[in-house]
């Protein structure tokens, strides 16, 4: 069951409902809302007829919801990125996913949207994320959402719509999403599995987005927010040692998710240490804070070592005044 986004569930639902849907919609917000839980949830009430009621409540036992579970319906496709041959996630969504090539594999999206619905009135189309599509991608699904038909509706997920060309952009209708209450926050990880982890913790670090939650219990958070607070009460000169013992921890495989979490906390933790200092301090802590801000944004991008990283990461925390 989703939860929040009501305005956003009612606004969809009149709108398809009310005679004459659009064909295509812009999910846009932070990433971690839930705009792909929503779409999958909005899949299953399409495909299941748009049944009136509350929200897209569709009954458990219906064809639709037994074989979007399944991963099985025939008028559904999800468009993600998909693993190459290396075995490694593609860093962006191919042509090859959307028209037919000689190097790609399944059924193209061209090929799903060709004919008419196999299991009933609609086919439902999500791509998750549509910023995830490189150029020659996005221009190759244009042509299919400039011909829309009225039995399919695509649903674009996008984090940075800004990104999208701005054709995909003008014929989708946009659907925003905003950040959920704590109390909201709450029940998503009320339903996920979080042995070990500190809630009131992940409350506080999602600032609303759940996903962001669950990512971090995935991290260790608990454990990385304990490590980094007594790696920051170090003086300086001793906390080397600890710095080191950090970093042997966030590299090697299976390790990426405490690596971003890393990635994105200790900037997150001078900036707040920053804003309780004043004067000299203050200033030493935000030159700390730009240093390590810009590390971690070059990190992935310019594919740094992790462990390099976590230990100058470490060093400039442990370098914060007191």
């Amino acid at each position: 069951m989703l939860i929040g986004h009501q305005s956003q569930i009612e606004g969809f639902t009149a709108a398809l409902t009310g005679g004459r849907p659009h064909h295509a919609w812009l999910l846009v917000g932070q990433q971690g809302l839930g705009k792909a839980s929503f779409a999958r949830e909005a899949a299953t009430w399409l495909l299941a007829g748009a049944p009136r009621g509350d929200g897209f409540a569709v009954a458990p036992d219906s064809d639709a919801a037994r074989l979007m579970a399944a991963g099985s319906h025939l008028d559904y496709r999800l468009i993600e990125r998909t693993e190459a041959k290396t075995g490694k996630l593609r860093s962006e969504i191919v042509i090859g996913q959307i028209v037919r090539r000689p190097d790609s594999e399944g059924q193209p999206l061209r090929e799903f949207l060709s004919g008419t619905p196999m299991l009933g009135a609609r086919r439902v189309v999500v791509i998750d994320a549509a910023d995830d599509m490189n150029r020659n991608t996005a221009n190759a699904l244009l042509k299919s959402l400039e011909e829309p038909s009225e039995d399919t509706v695509f649903l674009l997920v996008s984090h940075s719509p800004g990104r999208l060309l701005p054709t995909i952009r003008s014929r989708c209708r946009t659907l925003r999403f905003f950040r959920l209450s704590d109390t909201e926050v709450s029940r998503v990880l009320a339903s996920a599995d979080l042995e070990g982890e500190d809630e009131n913790l992940l409350v506080r670090l999602a600032e609303g987005c759940p996903g962001r939650a669950i990512a971090l219990a995935g991290a260790g958070i608990t454990a990385l927010e304990r490590d980094l607070a007594q790696l920051a009460a170090l003086p300086p000169q001793i906390a080397n040692p600890a710095a080191l013992m950090l970093a042997r921890g966030i590299g090697g495989k299976g390790r990426e998710g405490r690596y971003a979490a890393l990635l994105d906390r200790v900037p997150a933790l001078i900036a707040d240490r920053a804003q309780r200092l004043t004067g000299a301090a203050r200033g030493a802590a935000i030159a700390e804070w730009e240093a390590a801000s810009r590390l971690a944004r070059e990190a992935v991008p310019l594919q740094l070592e992790p462990g390099q990283v976590a230990h100058r990461l470490a060093l400039h925390l442990a370098a914060v005044p007191a």
